[in-house]
C-alpha cells in the first residue's frame, strides 16, 4: 500500500491507500456523523448520515457515504457544506419519524439541529441500520437475522420470526443495536 494525498475540508492529508473517507477523517480528528457504522463490521452506508461531498480531479462534486467511499489521490472532501447539512437533517427527520422514542435517534437529531420531524411518526424501535444483521453474520457465519421485503416494506426478521434454531444466544445483535430494539431477554425468550 502506498501513501496518497487528499483534502478534507481544505486540509491536506496524507493517508494510506485502501482506506475510506470516514477512516481517514476519524484518524485526523474530523467528525462525520454515523448511525449504521461500527467497527469491525463491513460498512454499508445504509443510514446516509455520513454523506459527504466528494470531488475527484476533473469531475463534479457528488454526495457519497464516507463509510464506504475509498480515498484516492487528489480527492477533495467537504464534510459540512449546505447540501451535506440539508441531507443529514432530512435523514435525521426520517429516522426521528420512524423511531421517535429512540434515545440514540433523538441524540442524532438534536446534534444536527432537528427538533421534530415533519413526517408522520411510525413509533417503531428499529431504524433498519442492519448492524444486527452484519454482526450476527460475522458471529455465526450464517444468516440468522435477515432483511426481508422490499422498498417501504423492508423489515428485519429475527430467529423467532424465522423459526430458526441457528441462534446461539451470543447477544452480539443486542450489543450492536444502536436503538436497543433488540434486548438479550428477547433473545433468551426466543430460544424457549
Amino acid at each position: 500500500m502506498g501513501e496518497i494525498t487528499l483534502k478534507i475540508d481544505e486540509r491536506e492529508i496524507k493517508a494510506e491507500e485502501e482506506k475510506t473517507v470516514l477512516e481517514v477523517a476519524k484518524e485526523n480528528g474530523i467528525e462525520i456523523p454515523t448511525h449504521c457504522h461500527r467497527e469491525p463490521y463491513e460498512p454499508v452506508g445504509a443510514c446516509r448520515l455520513c454523506l459527504v461531498e466528494v470531488q475527484v480531479p476533473g469531475a463534479k462534486p457528488e454526495l457519497k457515504p464516507a463509510c464506504t467511499y475509498p480515498i484516492r489521490e487528489g480527492l477533495k472532501v467537504k464534510t459540512s457544506t449546505a447540501k451535506v447539512q440539508e441531507v443529514r437533517k432530512l435523514t435525521a427527520e426520517l429516522l426521528l419519524a420512524r423511531c421517535p422514542n429512540s434515545e440514540e435517534v433523538r441524540r442524532i437529531a438534536e446534534k444536527l439541529g432537528v427538533k421534530k420531524s415533519r413526517f408522520s411518526p411510525k413509533d417503531l424501535d428499529c431504524t433498519l441500520c442492519g448492524l444486527c444483521v452484519r454482526a450476527c453474520k460475522a458471529a455465526t457465519g450464517d444468516n440468522v437475522i435477515v432483511f426481508a421485503g422490499k422498498g417501504l416494506n423492508v423489515e428485519i426478521l429475527t430467529p423467532s420470526e424465522l423459526s430458526s434454531e441457528e441462534c446461539q444466544s451470543c447477544g452480539v445483535c443486542a450489543e450492536v443495536c444502536p436503538t436497543n430494539a433488540i434486548k438479550m431477554l428477547e433473545i433468551e425468550e426466543e430460544k424457549h
